[in-house]
């Protein structure tokens, strides 16, 4: 007797739904028991994009090019035979695009500091795929641990200047699931701040003082001192 098709399974072949743009993929379809033969059916938001008829219960094999970000939409598949009325839909896959990361910034809002200040910097890929692992390097020695950001924002670290040595080179990578795109960004160098002298302060009171008696002595020698020598004579 003919025997109504098991819901189909819809599973990638690579394994993994993770694509680039360009790549090409293939999906696979498949009822494990039911009467053939089989007709397959692809769908791609709800619209048609591929129909193969197997003689068996063998999967049927669907190729696809990722060409652009609306590839990477909803997929679903309908079984269907002589014995299965409007056919059997399989569950839904969806494709992540991974885009390769680019070269990340390292920056800080200062670019002085002197020994005894705290310091932060941050670091920013502004193009590839999420999430993005950060990790902080001074020299080749890493200072913090990986760093995993769900979101387009800069991973940030604080630091504390305590020595020379703290006013060394500084880097940091980013990497995403993109393979082999591990990106190092910029060097980053602290610059120490020139300490202001404490005599500074002293030496400009000293001369605003001066400058003030100056100014006074002027005044009486104008206001005072010469009417009252010309009234004495």
């Amino acid at each position: 007797f003919p025997e109504m098709l098991s819901n189909p399974s819809l599973i990638p072949v690579q394994g993994t739904l993770n694509v680039v743009m360009k790549q090409n993929v293939t999906l696979s379809c498949h009822s494990e028991s039911g009467s053939p033969p089989v007709r397959y059916t692809l769908f791609k938001h709800n619209q048609k994009v591929s129909t193969l008829k197997r003689p068996d219960l063998t999967p049927s094999l669907f190729n696809l090019t990722i060409n652009s970000a609306s590839d990477v939409g909803e997929y679903k598949c309908k079984a269907e035979n002589n014995n299965t009325r409007g056919g059997k839909y399989s569950n839904s896959l969806n494709f992540t695009l991974i885009e390769p990361i680019s070269k990340p910034v390292l920056s800080s809002p200062t670019s002085q500091a002197k020994k005894g200040q705290n310091v932060t910097l941050s670091c920013l890929a502004e193009n590839g795929s999420l999430p993005i692992t950060y990790i902080f390097f001074k020299g080749r020695q890493s200072i913090s641990l990986p760093l995993k950001m769900q979101k387009r924002e800069a991973a940030v670290i604080f630091l504390f200047i305590n020595s020379s040595g703290d006013f060394g080179t500084y880097k940091c990578r980013a990497e995403n699931s993109f393979r082999n795109n591990t990106k190092y960004s910029n060097s980053f160098n602290f610059t120490l701040a020139e300490e202001r002298s404490h005599s500074q302060p002293l030496i400009i009171s000293l001369v605003l003082i001066l400058l003030l008696f100056v100014i006074g002595f002027a005044l009486a020698i104008k206001f005072f001192i010469i009417p009252s020598y010309k009234s004495s004579k």
